[in-house]
This record gives C-alpha cells, structure tokens and sequence, in this order.
C-alpha cells in the first residue's frame, strides 16, 4: 500500500480515476494553451523519465540487481504538492471555483484543494458524501490535531472492545497467530439426509490443500452423517463438490447429484449451512543455527478443525443474550435487501436481509463494535466532550469498522496463491461464495486492530497530502494550505446551492451506465454507516437505504418484468446525464470549460453521453486518449477497467440559427478528424484496443459541432428480431442522426487504417466485420485468450456482434475470457461458414489453411478456384494482413511456438506456403518474418 494513495484504503469505492490524471486533467482545463509542457509535467509531479525507469527496473529484477530504494529518482507523482508550481504557472488559483457533481470518491475534488482552489464536490450517494468528507473537508479543517483525537479515540474503543471479545473466539497456544477460519458452505443432501460442504474446490494454499473424509453413520436417513477434514498436498485433496449451482454427494453409500435448483430452495428456506474447514495460522518456532546459537522462525501453515475451534453453541448464547437490547437500540441491519442488478444473487441464495451476509459469529463481533461505538458517543455527547474535531475523530473510526466489516462477511474468500483473506468487494457484485474466510477481530495485528491502525495510517497521510505540516517526511511539505471544499449530497441535476454562472471549470468522471450499480452497492455499508458516523451526521443517513431511483445508471433492475428492459434502462440513464449535464451548463460561466472522463466498452454508453451532452447544450472542442491504468509513469497499478480514460473537452455551445446541417456533408469531415489524429495516437503510444476508442474523442468533436443533424436521404429501418416495449416508446425516424453514427464513421476510418498497416496490396477492398474482428483480435492481444470486455470493446470499434458473429462461429466464452479458434478447431465444431467467403473471408481463409495442412497447396488453390475467389482482391487483402499478425510457425521464424498458440501457427505455416507458391508476385513476404531474423541474428 506504500504504493497507493491513501484514498484508495480509507474505504472502498468502487471507481476512482488515479490522483495525478485527475490533476492533470484539472491543471489543463484551466491553465492558458501556450504553457510550457515541462513546466506542466513538473507541477503533476512527474520529475523524470518513469517509462524509461520502469523498463530498467523490470531488466534489473530479471537480472537481480538492486537499483537501489528509489530507482525513479524522485517520489511519488501522487505525493508531490503541486501548488506551488501551479501558482507559478496561475497565480490566481485561489479564485478558480471549480464543480464535480458526481464526485464519488473524491479524487478530482482532492486534487483541486491540492492546488489550492475552491472545490465544490456533490454525489447523490451519501456514503460517498462521507468519503470525501473524510478524504479532504476534515483533514483540511483539522490537520494533524485530528490524527492525535482518533489515535485516543481508538485507544479507548479497542480497551471497550476487548473484554467483550474475550468470550467470542477460541483460545490459542501462545505465539501461535489464526491468519483466517476458512469455511464452507453446507446443504443437506435430499436422498440420504448427508450433510454436504460446498466447495469448487479444496486447494487453501500453493502446499497445502482438504481432504473429505464422509461418515456415513447410520446409513442414508441418519442424523450423524457428516464430514470432516484433513490437511493434505494439493494433489490428495478431494474432488470439488460443486459446479455451475449443481451440487454432488459425497457419501459412498448415495453419491447422487444435487440439482442447482434444490440448493437453492435449501438456502431460501434457510438450510444452508456451515462447517469450518480449515485454519491458517504462523507461528514462531525457535531453532539451533550452525553455531548452536537460538534462531526465532516464523512458520506458515494450516490445521485441521478440531472440536475446540467449534465455538458455535457459546457464540449462539452470546448472540441471543444480546438480541432484545440490540434491537431496542437497533444494532443490526434488519434492513431487507433489495431487489436489484447486483443484490439478485444474494436473494437467490437465502440472503434476503443485510444482516444475512454475515455469519452468527460474523454478526456478533460486528454488533459489540456497533454497540461500542454507540456507548462512547453517547459518553461524549452527555459529558459535553464531543466536539468537532471528537465528532471527526468518530467518522473514522467508523469508516475503520466499514473496513473489517469488507474483509470479515461471506462473501469474502481465501486466496490460495498469496494465502490471504480477499475482500467483499474484489468485484463489483454481491457474486455467491461457496467457501468464505473469517477474519477474527480480537487477534493483534489482525481484524479490528488492523483495520483501525489501517485507516489511522491513512487519515495521517490525506493530513499530510492537503498539506498540514506533519512530523512525517513521507510526502513532501506544502508550503500553502490547501484550498477549500464544500461537498453536497443530492442530486447532480439539482443542485439548489450553486448559483447560476458562477462556476469555472467543470471537472467529472461520470457514472459508466450499466458499469457499476453505486447505490445497490453501498448499501452494505450504509446500513451500518447510518448506525455509527449517521449518529454523527444525521442529515447525511435520513433514508432507510440509498436513493437508486434518482442515481445515474443504467439499471435494467428498475425495469424488471418489461420486455426491452435493457433498453428501457439506457434511456433512463441518458435522460438523467442530460440532467445533470443541463445542470452544469446552468452553474458554467459562459466561458468557462468542462472535462469529462469517459470510457466504455459499448459505444451504446457513449451515444447517450454524447447525446446528453449536446442536448444539454455542449459542444465538445478537443479530446485526449490519457493512459489511467498508468503502467509505470504514476505508479498506480490496476486502478482502471480500460488503459485510456478519454477526456472530452466541452464549452457552453454558442446557439446559432440557420439552415438544417446535414449528416451526408458533414461524414466526410468526421473521418477527416479521425485520420488526423489517429497517427498521432499510436505514435504515443496509445495501442491496441484503444487506439479505436481514442478515436471517438475526434469524431465526437466534428458531429457535436454541426448539431443538430439530420440526413438528407432516409436511412433504411434497422431489421430487429423481436419488438419489446421499449420499442414501442421510440418510433423510428429514418431522418434522424445520432452520435453513434459518428462513432460508426470512426471505427471503420481506424479499421481501414489499422489494416492498410498490415496489408500493402494493391487491392483496396475493404474487409468484412468477421475477417476484421479476427485479424485486429490477433493484432491486438497477440494471443489465443484474452477477456471479454475487451474482445466486446474490440467488437465494438470494428462493427461486429459478437455474441453473434463471433461467439460459437470464430472463438468460444470461457468463463470471462474469449478464445480464438484456428482452422481446424472451426471445422471439427462445424462452426466455419462457406468457403466462398460469403459469412466472412476468414472462412475462406480457413478452408484454404485447413486444406493445405490436410491436402497440401494444389488442393487448396482448387478449392479458391472453385469458389471463386482465387484471384479476388479482398481475399487477397485478408490472406497478407491475416499473415501479419497470426504468430509464425518454426519453419519460419526459426523460433518454436508455445503450446497454447501452436494450432494459430500451424494456420500461418499453411498460408504463408500458399502464398509463397500461388501469390508471391502479388503479395510480399510478412514484415513479421524479417523482425523473427533479426532477433535470430541479435543472438
């Protein structure tokens, strides 16, 4: 976590773009065009050559040589006080008024108070309120004294905690530390009455993994039919009991498979059981060395249950001695969870109030914490101690609770490589765990300990990082104050305290669409937030749970039960962006800008956006592809779904009557927009995948500034497989123009560049969507796998369905990853089209492989012939470019290929032969092939 900005462990937040892009993007919306770029660089904290540094290290680790603590030269971008540098470049900082009205997690309003502006930040969502209350507001207002009131808060808390915990956990040998209690979950078997643990697999550890031994008892019906575990290498442990929902036996004596439906009906009537499977623990072990001198190890490792760590029955007490004064006091979350996108899961499998993602031990921890946590404050209110830095002091001690209370539910689980606990939210859903790992509060060094002194440690560096003068030399000094902040909980479309033009610059991250579903989300940690930090600040947790109708997303959950849901849901979304974007042109200065970061894998999502975006009365001016995943240069690793957020720059439009613009003259000057730039992209190093989404940025900026648009020949009716209700709402008009007809514009411009790249024939037919998608796929990922977000992103920059013309025709859905199929894969499942290349010409092009490798040259240039298509360009155009990027086989690279992509080799083998013998006058030898020889000669 050294690595990190302490915003990202304060509390969870399930989308934040990195603190020096968000400064960036801040410092470039304001800043005058003729700055100086190093200048710029210098003030986002970027002193050096990261790129280059981060290629020396990764040669060094290879190579095991130490450059050293800080090879950069320089710390961290994140930790540098930009204020300073930015006063140089904009003297008048202190008076720039900057808006965020979806702030979520706060760090563009954090980067502005960093450089000393007025920040307003507002989210809908009041966890997220909290957040950023407790990010920037009370470290700015309080400064180091806050570090000292939470360090005495927690003192006391821990001391209260302690005699409470005493009786929950099992006692433990002396110097032996519990890392975790892996669990699994239990169903009763319908046929033999067995109890049954529930797990895909048993692996716990790289060395170590569970054995099932099952007692039958007295045989099917018995009441003792149970199992129990041993620790064993990973190749001795028992097979997995459960798969795609379905359940087996694992009694000698029945066996029978379980249907995943009947698992579930045990779990809604709340049979679903537990049993502990496991325990991780270190212990020090003192051994003799060489010189018989005593040497303290710490050991790893794991043990089986035993009936002393079986304290269900004493916590069970516990729990019922405290039940009727906790819900006097309304302890717990009682709350029903509710029906939606992400909450489905946990309702199909019994779950069905927020209380119930948490086991009994789990609940009874969590309410000694609450009931705590409630007794001091109520302590400080009557003795008139709970001032305001003590009320700050109590928000984070109960963000510190919210952060065991994500490593400590059931839905957390065991990582069996780094052999740790892995939180709730390491996805952005409530996904069903089999098997869960318990974190227990009272060990040192671990659970509520470890949270607490986690969030101290944070709380200390967001004081440092608004520039208090901490008595820390971890970050650097400010030498001015941070700016200020106001943050709003309500409406981004409403936003009754900001007046009109009075804001200068509008910078956001908007919600994604149907990417992430906030409110449903946060609810877990609303529903005990309102019961601490709310007792706090009541105005900010007024409702029962958080608001999802107003939120801006794309949530087909509010629409269940319609046909057309989906579609229901994207225009619900569109319409409340064109709010809440409406309602930044209200608060924008005339002159004053707007940057939104935005990226999706649908072009769906940026058709609404930029849709919003106009109506609300936007024209967008400039864009730029930005690298958020920033691999190497910022040292923030695996923040962002995509490796490019774009940055769309937007201005109040100048409103201008005149003649209708239309869509046919105004084409050619969006593709014109594309080619200009895309050059640009690739030179700096913007590849891959997001060489096509950085495209939109350009053709979004020549539609937005001739809008509104119409067209001057009708367009045909899109053909649909059924009509659903949302259809019925959108009568279509074969006028009309939308963004994403400037988004269709840029894919196929990129697309034709991308493949004039690869392919130099003279030919210059096009390629179909299929060949397209197979021939980038390659050219992109360089492998047979890769994720399916990014082969739908990939599908949707060249046009391609690919559920429909890719999945089950070209490649296969494995899990989340997408597997591209060779030739002979294709023909043994019957999934390649014919061989005239009417469905696509990667079918031809396949054939032609597959007979080559089966038949030899001469079969294959038959079989072209009789197709038809021998001599035809855009086949010939497909073959070179196919050439390109599919990896070389052996015999000519020299190099042999890797098993997993050995069968694609085996293609290139086959078309590079047929080119040699049948097109070697018409198409020149791969480039590929002369970078294979001059690695070959390198060695």
């Amino acid at each position: 976590m050294t690595a990190l900005p302490p915003i990202y462990y304060l509390h969870v937040w399930w989308a934040r773009r990195p603190l020096v892009a968000s400064r960036a993007a801040i410092l470039a919306s304001i800043l005058p065009a003729d700055t100086d770029h190093e200048a710029f660089k210098f003030a986002l904290g970027i002193h050096g050559e990261p790129a280059a540094t981060k290629v020396k290290i990764d040669w060094a680790k290879r190579n095991k040589v130490d450059l050293g603590p800080n090879p950069y030269g320089y710390i961290r971008a994140f930790q540098y006080d930009p204020q300073p540098d930015a006063r140089r470049l904009l003297p008048h900082l202190q008076d720039i008024r900057l808006l965020d009205p979806t702030a979520g997690g706060g760090a563009i309003p954090l980067e502005a108070a960093r450089l000393g502006m007025h920040a307003h930040a507002n989210d809908l969502n009041p966890v997220a309120a909290l957040i950023m209350k407790a990010t920037i507001e009370l470290p700015i207002l309080f400064g180091k004294e806050l570090v000292t009131e939470y360090n005495a808060l927690v003192e006391r808390f821990l001391a209260r905690c302690e005699i409470e915990f005493a009786e929950v956990y099992p006692k433990e040998d002396p110097g032996t530390q519990i890392l975790g209690y892996l669990w699994a979950r239990t169903i009763s078997c319908p046929y033999c009455a067995g109890v049954v643990p529930l797990s895909p697999n048993w692996n716990i550890g790289p060395d170590a993994a569970v054995a099932l031994t099952p007692h039958v008892g007295a045989g099917p019906g018995a009441s003792d039919r149970r199992c129990t575990f041993s620790i064993v290498a990973p190749e001795e442990q028992s097979a997995g009991t459960v798969a795609s929902g379905d359940a087996v036996c694992v009694y000698s004596d029945c066996g029978r498979a379980i249907d995943g439906d009947e698992v579930k009906r045990q779990a809604q009537d709340g049979g679903l059981g537990e049993q502990l499977i496991a325990i991780p623990f270190k212990r020090k072990e003192v051994t003799r060395d060489g010189k018989g001198k005593n040497k303290n190890l710490v050991v790893r490792g794991y043990r089986a249950p035993s009936e002393h760590d079986d304290n269900s029955q004493q916590v069970r007490a516990l729990l019922e001695s405290k039940l009727s004064e906790w819900e006097a006091r309304n302890i717990l979350p009682v709350e029903e969870i509710p029906v939606g996108s992400k909450t489905d899961e946990a309702r199909r499998y019994g779950m069905l109030h927020w209380k119930d993602l948490f086991s009994q031990r789990q609940i009874l921890a969590q309410g000694i914490c609450v009931q705590a946590y409630q007794d001091l404050l109520d302590e400080d209110r009557d003795s008139s101690a709970l001032s305001p830095l003590r009320q700050a002091a109590f928000v984070y001690l109960a963000l510190g609770l919210d952060k065991l209370r994500d490593y400590n539910s059931r839905m957390t689980r065991w990582h069996s490589k780094r052999e740790t606990i892995v939180n709730t939210f390491d996805r952005h859903d409530f996904a069903f765990k089999w098997s869960y790992a318990e974190m227990p509060h009272c060990v040192q060094g671990l659970g509520l300990s470890w949270a607490i002194k986690n969030t101290g440690k944070a709380l200390r560096e967001l004081c440092i990082l608004v520039g208090e003068d901490a008595t820390d030399d971890l970050f650097s000094k400010s030498s001015v104050r941070s700016g200020s902040v106001e943050i709003t909980n309500q409406s981004g479309a409403a936003l009754d305290s900001v007046a009109d033009r009075s804001v200068d610059v509008i910078v956001m991250d908007p919600p994604y669409g149907a990417n992430v579903m906030y409110a449903e989300l946060s609810d877990f940690f609303y529903v005990w937030l309102k019961r601490t930090a709310g007792l706090v600040y009541p105005q900010t947790f007024t409702r029962r749970l958080t608001d999802k109708q107003a939120e801006a997303v794309a949530n087909v959950a509010h629409f269940k039960g319609e046909k057309g849901a989906a579609k229901f849901a994207e225009r619900d979304y569109r319409f409340k962006m064109e709010g809440i974007f409406a309602e930044c042109r209200r608060t924008l200065k005339d002159d004053g800008i707007m940057t939104v970061m935005f990226t999706h894998k649908d072009t769906g999502a940026w058709d609404a956006l930029a849709m919003s975006l106009m109506d609300a009365g936007f024209v967008i001016t400039a864009s730029w592809p930005v690298n958020t995943e920033a691999t190497g240069s910022l040292h923030i690793k695996d923040k962002a779904a995509a490796n490019s957020t774009i940055f769309l720059v937007c201005r109040p439009r100048q409103e201008v009557q005149g003649n209708a613009v239309y869509w046919e003259d105004i084409e050619p000057e969006v593709a014109r927009a594309v080619r200009a730039r895309v050059g640009e992209y690739q030179a700096a190093g913007i590849s891959g995948v997001d060489l096509y989404l950085a495209s939109f940025g350009p053709a979004l900026e020549a539609f937005s500034r001739h809008w509104p648009l119409t067209r001057g020949t009708p367009a045909p009716e899109p053909k649909r497989k059924r009509r659903t209700q949302a259809d019925m709402f959108e009568e279509f008009d074969p006028y009309a123009v939308r963004p994403e007809d400037a988004l269709h514009a840029a894919r196929r411009e990129v697309k034709a560049w991308r493949l004039a790249q690869l392919a130099s024939a003279k030919a210059q037919a096009d390629m179909d969507a299929p060949t397209a998608f197979y021939v980038l796929a390659w050219d992109a990922f360089k492998a047979v796998s890769f994720p399916y977000d990014e082969a739908l992103r990939l599908a949707r920059a060249v046009g391609v369905d690919l559920e429909e013309q890719v999945v089950g025709r070209l490649a296969e859905k494995k899990a989340s990853e997408i597997k591209l199929w060779d030739s002979a894969t294709r023909i043994a499942k019957g999934a390649i089209g014919p061989a005239d290349g009417a469905r696509g010409m990667i079918d031809a092009l396949h054939h032609a492989a597959h007979t080559v490798r089966m038949r030899g040259v001469e079969a294959a240039v038959e079989q072209l012939e009789k197709a038809s298509i021998a001599q035809d360009d855009e086949f010939k155009v497909a073959l070179e470019a196919l050439l390109e990027v599919l990896p070389p086989s052996k015999t000519f690279s020299g190099i042999e290929a890797d098993k997993a992509i050995k069968p694609a080799a085996d293609d290139f083998d086959a078309l590079e032969t047929l080119r040699r013998i049948a097109y070697e006058n018409e198409i020149g030898e791969p480039q590929q092939l002369e970078l294979y020889r001059e690695m070959i000669a390198a060695k």
